[in-house]
């Protein structure tokens, strides 16, 4: 079963120094049908104006990525972390017992478009610990790249969770196909272009959930850019 969330559907604030969409409730948006995907808790596509950010803030027990779709984000945390987030690159933050934090536009003209996603950990009060990792474009074009996973398989990110983050670059008319083992589910989130999942039209922005389906065919419409996530 396929079941779509459309963009224009998500939860949308705008406060001048971000623009912000919740595909699940978050802060201030609340839709009982849509507190999370099995263990995906947060999905938000965040764009943040230059020489503005998130305070330092704390989070406990959470699994937390960071995805740079264009521009440069700027990490700060209490483990000592410092790093510039630009394209092609994912974080990953374990945030367990607590974990303190701070993301700034890196630049002073260009806006920072990212997403974060937020997955329940497979327990609590894990040691928090933070890992960032460079995937080219070569390496995700035309197929599905291994990027975050539960054992860091394929040079991954380690997530504390049973699942797989996937993404891909898909030129127009290409396809491809993942196998979804019994008993196991999978959430889509299309970051750039069209696609059709197993024919359903997806567009930029849209996600959505696949339950009870063997196989996954992702064929682009347009040149397109995909986050997989396969969870259990």
């Amino acid at each position: 079963m396929i079941q779509v969330r459309p963009s224009s559907e998500r939860g949308h604030f705008n406060h001048g120094w971000l623009d912000t969409y919740h595909t699940f409730s978050f802060a201030r948006y609340h839709d009982p049908r849509y507190m999370n995907f099995r263990q995906l808790r947060v999905l938000n596509e965040d764009r943040v104006q230059p020489g503005s950010g998130f305070d330092t803030h704390e989070h406990w027990n959470m699994e937390i990525l960071t995805v740079v779709l264009s521009g440069a984000l700027e990490h700060r945390d209490s483990l000592g972390n410092g790093s510039v987030i630009r394209p092609g690159e994912i974080q990953r933050m374990t945030a367990g017992t607590g974990i303190e934090h701070s993301e700034f536009n890196h630049s002073a003209e260009e806006v920072v478009h990212f997403l974060q996603i937020w997955m329940l950990p497979e327990r609590q009060n894990l040691q928090p610990s933070y890992e960032q990792r460079t995937f080219s474009t070569e390496e995700r074009q035309g197929t599905l790249r291994l990027v975050a996973s539960a054992d860091g398989s394929a040079d991954s990110l380690t997530v504390h969770q049973d699942l797989r983050v996937f993404t891909s670059l898909l030129a127009p008319e290409q396809e491809v196909t993942h196998t979804l083992s019994a008993g196991r589910h999978a959430w889509l989130q299309i970051l750039r272009g069209q696609v059709t999942l197993n024919g359903h039209a997806l567009t930029c922005g849209d996600g959505a959930s696949a339950s009870d389906e063997s196989s996954l065919r992702i064929a682009a419409t347009d040149a397109a850019e995909i986050l997989l996530i396969d969870l259990g």
